[in-house]
Parts: C-alpha cells; structure tokens; sequence
C-alpha cells in the first residue's frame, strides 16, 4: 500500500501551491483533480481578466511575467501549466474525491471510480466554482438557464436577462451588449454590487444611462418559463414578464458543504464556514487542513489567489513542524 505523506484534493492554484510546498519540504504528495488541472480558470469567460494584479497571483515563487499589469485567462492557463511542470506535481486528474475516512493515523481518500488513496495528511483545497447558488424557483433548470457564462457569440441577437448584479454579471452583460445582445440585468439590490471591478463600473453605469443595457433593480426574479422571466419589484410588489431568450443565473457560487462533512468537518450554519484554526488551517479533524476559499463558506469574496495561495505555506509549515508562516486575513474588495 502506497501511504503519501500529503494528499491534496483540488488543482487550483492554492491546491497547486501546497504541493509546491510540500516537494519544497521534501514530502511526497499526490494531488486529485476531480476535472483538469485549474479547472475552474479554464471554465471562465474566455475573454475574463484577473482582478489581482499579475505578482500577486503568482505561486512557488515563479514570476508571471506579461505585457498588461493584470492576467487574462489564458495567460494564467499557461502560467499554472509551467509551473506545475516545473516542480514536477504528482496529479492523478479526472479524479472526483467523494469522502475522506481516517483511520487511525492515516487517512483513505475515496473516489468515485471506487478507487482508495492513503495519505499522513490531507488537505482540500476544492474552491468553490462547480457550486452555483440556487434561488429555489420555478424553472430554473431548464435548458436555456445556465449559471455559467464564457463567450457571446451563442447569444447574439438574442434576447438574454442576466440575474446578479456583481462581476461576472456586470463583464457579461458588457461583452453581452457588445455583440448584439438584448440585455436587461436583475438585481434585487438597488445598483450594482459595490465589489464591482472599478474599471468596469463607469462603463456599464453609461451603458445603462444610454439605454443600451436595461436593468431592474430591486427585483427578485420569481419564475423563468421558455421566453420569458417573471419578476416582482420589492418596493411596490407589483410583477411583470421579461422576454428572455437564454438566463444568465450569476449569482454566485459556494463551497462543497456536503463534501466537507462527509470528510468528517463541522460547518457553521448558516454561513458554512469551516471550522478550522486561522493560523495552522487545520480543522476539527486532526491532519485535515484547508486551503484556499473553501474556507470561507459561503462568503466566497473574502478569499482569494493573493490571500488563499498564503495558506500552503502554513499548512505545510505546521505538517513540518516549523515555524508557522503569518497569512493574511479574509479580505474584503475595495
């Protein structure tokens, strides 16, 4: 039986830094990747740039060397390949964990293939992107509703509602407008999510001036049917239909909160948060750690690369018994 001193479950960017940290410190590692290396980047809009400028993004203490101040998706797409080559990572890909068991000192990791992984430690590092939130309403899932936007060409011409109001709302409904797209955005906020990118808040605030954008804040949106999307404005209570050829649900995402607590973690409720030791990022299970936004619940936007990419270095520095390496704190965006 093959015992890894240090099992990793995610290929994200902090997943990959803690294996970097591990092979820095000598230990053996496997990392498990439910799809491909940095999934959730390769599922993102294609023409999406980081909000995170290019260094503080950066792992394993390679530099991300680029033309622009911030990286687009393909940009960092290569950056994580390069890197994860460079310090020869251990991946096992296309690998969906489905529980973590410790018995007695060693920990068996279980996959949907049926397979079993034996590890010292683990650390999950799962992030939160393949989690949508739900509104719980009549017709979200049918088939031209989609929480997931990447380009626009499938919607030009079209007529589209986009349910959110943050930033992958916001870039959408811009490229959206762009290419031909009848846009209105619902929000049940009264404006734009203060977290919006800033660069992009003067350019969708005059696209809505003009016209040329439509949106309807405080609104819930109540039911989606083939073409159409019913709302309710919070203030007057009064409803109305919206034609809608495809729905854009960009409300967010969360953490695997049943993942968690099949590997055996306490989750505050209602926020899911994790228990876990700030500085250590161990949980209640001892030798099972956290890494990355999957700490933070469903408070997804306090914790990032530049902040989450910190915590392998204090992960690995406790699994080595080493002076513990200070993170930041959770952060909120400006």
């Amino acid at each position: 039986m093959q015992v890894h001193d240090v099992l990793i479950i995610g290929a994200g960017p902090c997943g990959l830094a803690v294996g970097i940290e591990a092979a820095k410190a000598g230990l053996s590692h496997l990392i498990l990747e439910k799809g491909s290396i940095t999934e959730s980047i390769r599922r993102y809009p294609k023409r999406m740039r980081f909000f995170s400028t290019a260094e503080n993004i950066e792992i394993g203490g390679i530099p991300f060397p680029i033309s622009e101040v911030k990286a687009n998706r393909s940009e960092a797409l290569q950056y994580y390949r390069k890197v994860a080559g460079y310090y020869h990572l251990n991946f096992k890909l296309f690998t969906e964990v489905t529980q973590v068991v410790k018995q007695d000192d060693l920990f068996e990791v279980q996959t949907v293939k049926g397979e079993t992984y034996h590890a010292r430690k683990v650390i999950i590092a799962t992030g939160y992107f393949d989690f949508p939130r739900h509104l719980g309403i009549p017709g979200e899932n049918l088939p031209h509703v989609t929480p997931y936007y990447d380009e626009p060409f499938l919607y030009s011409f079209s007529k589209v509602v986009i349910v959110g109001a943050a930033n992958s709302a916001v870039e959408a409904a811009l490229e959206l407008y762009r290419h031909d797209v009848d846009v209105t955005i619902v929000h049940r906020g009264e404006d734009f999510r203060p977290t919006v990118k800033y660069w992009l808040v003067p350019d969708v605030k005059n696209r809505v001036r003009e016209g040329k954008i439509k949106t309807r804040f405080n609104s819930l949106t109540t039911a989606i049917e083939p073409k159409r999307v019913q709302i309710e404005n919070v203030e007057t209570g009064e409803s109305e239909w919206i034609d809608a050829d495809f729905v854009l649900m960009l409300i967010g995402y969360v953490p695997d909160g049943a993942l968690l607590q099949r590997c055996g973690i306490e989750l505050t409720q209602p926020s899911m948060v994790p228990v876990y030791d700030p500085e250590t990022f161990e949980t209640n299970v001892a030798g099972l750690y956290l890494c990355g936004t999957v700490v933070a619940g469903i408070h997804t936007e306090k914790v990032f690369i530049e902040n989450g990419r910190e915590h392998a270095a204090a992960i690995i520095d406790h699994i080595a018994g080493r002076k513990i390496r200070q993170v930041k704190e959770l952060i909120e965006r400006i």
